[in-house]
């Protein structure tokens, strides 16, 4: 070998000992190719969204529903009876104040619905079951009036299209978990799935038993997420709703929301009342208990459930984020 092919000889082998360096280097840190493995950059994603969502990273305790005097809180491994429910109460309001006391916990939910939106930390996911003319939707449109649209989404499910049926039961109700700083509502819900399916045997004794437990893992996984879940069980009595179906029949511009199917429903009372009395049984959780709203008063079920809702967020207490420093010392230029 002479002596200029000796310096390559040593240049070639330099350069592969650097290179093998760097590549010693580069498992070291974690690399593949010079580029960080998939699992990797998750981690570190993970790791800068634990500033934000500690509760993705290392839990999150729940916070309890604050029911409003006449709700019934479903103590958690008790069954609960309905019919020792009286779906008239009053829980002690006054009517002619109930409008104005509505009025208040409006404002209140608007302002900690701002707080929990520019936090940006956490969620609050209300659920709405009733059986029909319960007041689902009623109870929606009077209670969120004037809340921000941008932080809060109402979802209403309906008798699921051919390509949720293809998935598991779950997975369109997953799909519309609120998001972080979010107050997503249900009307109708995961419930369904134990309820009507039930009633209606429409699957297997066997499969619709077993759902109860995969619906507590589930909203287990939402609470430990950080989704605080609030359950409302609208409870009317069967004359009340006797009285909600005659008037949808006598005035024309409630015919929209009658359907001929409701009266069939009816007959079905008992073993709805059943469904309803054993989803609430099981599936009322330290982390997610169920309330159940004397509904047969309208104005009474709005006031508590909007005090139940505003009271739980301020339990939640969710925070705006610190200013950037410097601000209060800018100036607009004219």
């Amino acid at each position: 070998m002479t002596k200029k092919q000796g310096k390559h000889h040593d240049a070639a082998n330099g350069q592969k000992d650097s290179a093998k360096a760097s590549q010693d280097a580069a498992r070291g840190a974690g690399l593949v190719g010079g580029h960080p493995p998939s699992s990797a950059e998750w981690a570190r994603g993970a790791e800068a969204l634990a500033e934000t969502a500690p509760a993705l990273i290392g839990g999150y305790a729940p916070t309890v529903p604050r029911p409003a005097p006449g709700i019934v809180m479903v103590e958690p491994g008790k069954t609960v009876s309905l019919a020792a429910i009286d779906a008239s109460t009053d829980g002690g309001f006054d009517k002619d104040a109930a409008k104005e006391l509505l009025r208040a916990e409006r404002t209140r939910i608007k302002a900690l619905q701002e707080r929990l939106y520019a936090e940006h930390k956490r969620s609050l996911l209300i659920v709405f079951q009733a059986i029909d003319t319960g007041g689902k939707d009623g109870t929606i449109r009077n209670v969120f009036e004037g809340v921000n649209p941008q932080g809060c989404r109402v979802w209403s499910f309906k008798v699921p299209s051919a390509e949720e049926l293809d998935q598991d039961f779950l997975w369109r109700y997953h799909l519309r978990t609120p998001g972080r700083g979010m107050i997503g509502v249900f009307n109708r819900s995961h419930y369904e799935d134990v309820l009507v399916v039930r009633v209606k045997d429409l699957v297997p004794e066997p499969v619709w038993r077993e759902r109860y437990g995969l619906i507590n893992g589930f909203e287990r996984l939402l609470t430990a997420s950080g989704t605080t879940v609030l359950k409302f069980f609208l409870h009317i009595s069967k004359d009340e709703q006797k009285k909600r179906l005659e008037a949808r029949i006598a005035e024309t511009e409630k015919h929209w929301k009658f359907d001929p199917a409701d009266l069939v429903e009816r007959k079905s009372w008992d073993a709805y009342q059943g469904a309803f009395q054993d989803a609430l049984s099981r599936c009322s959780t330290p982390y997610a208990p169920w309330l159940v709203v004397p509904a047969n008063r309208k104005w009474y079920r709005n006031i508590v459930v909007a005090r139940t809702i505003a009271d739980t967020l301020q339990a939640m207490d969710p925070q705006f984020p610190e200013a950037r420093a410097g601000i209060s010392g800018l100036r607009v230029d004219d």
